[in-house]
């Protein structure tokens, strides 16, 4: 069951403000209202107090944020300049490296190739020609050996007016220099002065060689004696056939001192296949098969040479000689004139004169081992 009630607006009454009580009214009001606003000032006070207190704390921790992305950063510059300077470092010494590696390859690669000649000289000197000896029955001292033997050929240039003379006896040279200006006479009353000077020669005191296999040459022994120009022919002609092992001959040269032939091919690689067989049967005498041997052929150069100046004890030098008559007369009669001991002469080896204005050349070859002096 609803029961209805009726509501109606009261309506406070309102008081004069022309009276006392209207006038104490609008006090307690307006005091209320103060009250009020000194409640919300201390309020707003105290959240200007928060606002200010947690805006010094930001202010704080974001100067203190600043100052540690300040840190952060100068460490981080710091540590990139650290690695930068140790990256270069690195690279550095990389490059040091890679110079040190390249150098260590070079001469990996020059012993390589050193190692390789040696053993190709090795093969050499184990496959040189073969050569008979016989025991004389002779000793010497192994501290008197002689480890290299070399025979000298000194060729020296003659001018015009000149003439060589060597004597058999050092004393009859020195007297003839001592002498200086000798006057030969000729036919009647002519005569010419010439005059005696030393013979300085050139003499090698050490010859250092460094030897290597040439890959065109061989070396051809176990030779038999026959005509030279045969022999070539028939070597040129074995050595050129392919089915042979050989190729296209360039030249072939006999070396009268050893008794050897050189055989030199247009391509290097034939040299190779030949000396590895070694021996060959070749038909040389009347279509007879000779059994040669052919071993690598050595190149030689000279790496170091060492000279002194040396004056020839038995030969003169005769200069200022005039072309007055017949050449082979005017040598008769000057090879006359230094024969007499009255003339300071004595018995002459040989005799070589070089008329005016012709060119030629003495050849002084090594004397035996009872005579230091050299000869023309």
């Amino acid at each position: 069951m609803l029961v209805f009630q009726d509501f109606s607006l009261v309506m406070e009454p309102q008081v004069s403000e022309k009276t006392l009580e209207g006038i104490q009214a609008l006090i307690v009001n307006y005091k209320k209202k103060h009250e009020q606003l000194l409640e919300e000032q201390k309020e707003l006070a105290v959240s200007r107090d928060n606002v200010q207190e947690m805006t010094n704390k930001c202010k704080q921790r974001s100067d203190k944020l600043k100052d540690q992305l300040r840190k952060d950063q100068q460490s981080y510059i710091d540590f990139i300049g650290k690695e930068k300077v140790k990256l270069k470092f690195l690279k550095d010494e990389e490059k040091e490296l890679m110079k040190e590696i390249e150098r260590v390859e070079a001469a990996l690669k020059d012993q390589e190739a050193e190692n390789i000649l040696l053993k190709e000289q090795t093969d050499v000197f184990a496959d040189v020609p073969e050569k008979k000896v016989v025991f004389t029955g002779q000793t010497g001292k192994v501290a008197n050996a002689q480890q290299f033997e070399m025979n000298t050929h000194i060729v020296y240039p003659m001018q015009g007016g000149t003439a060589l003379v060597t004597f058999e006896e050092e004393v009859v040279a020195k007297k003839i220099l001592s002498m200086k200006s000798h006057q030969v006479d000729l036919t009647g009353d002519c005569s010419i002065v010439v005059e005696a000077q030393p013979v300085q020669l050139i003499l090698p005191t050490l010859v250092e060689i460094d030897s290597e296999v040439c890959p065109w040459h061989i070396l051809i022994s176990n030779l038999p004696k026959m005509d030279t120009d045969t022999l070539l022919n028939k070597l040129e002609i074995h050595f050129s056939k392919s089915k042979n092992g050989g190729g296209e001959v360039d030249n072939c040269e006999m070396l009268p001192d050893s008794g050897t032939v050189v055989l030199k091919f247009m391509d290097k690689k034939v040299a190779k296949v030949l000396t590895d067989i070694e021996y060959h049967d070749v038909k040389l005498q009347q279509n007879k098969q000779h059994r040669v041997r052919v071993t690598p052929f050595l190149n030689g150069k000279i790496t170091n040479l060492n000279t002194k100046m040396s004056m020839c004890s038995r030969t003169v030098l005769l200069t200022g000689i005039p072309a007055v008559m017949d050449p082979e007369n005017l040598q008769d009669m000057m090879e006359i004139h230094f024969q007499k001991n009255g003339n300071g002469g004595g018995e002459i080896e040989s005799f070589l004169y070089n008329p005016l204005g012709r060119q030629t050349s003495a050849l002084f070859e090594g004397a035996s081992s009872n005579r230091e002096e050299d000869g023309q």
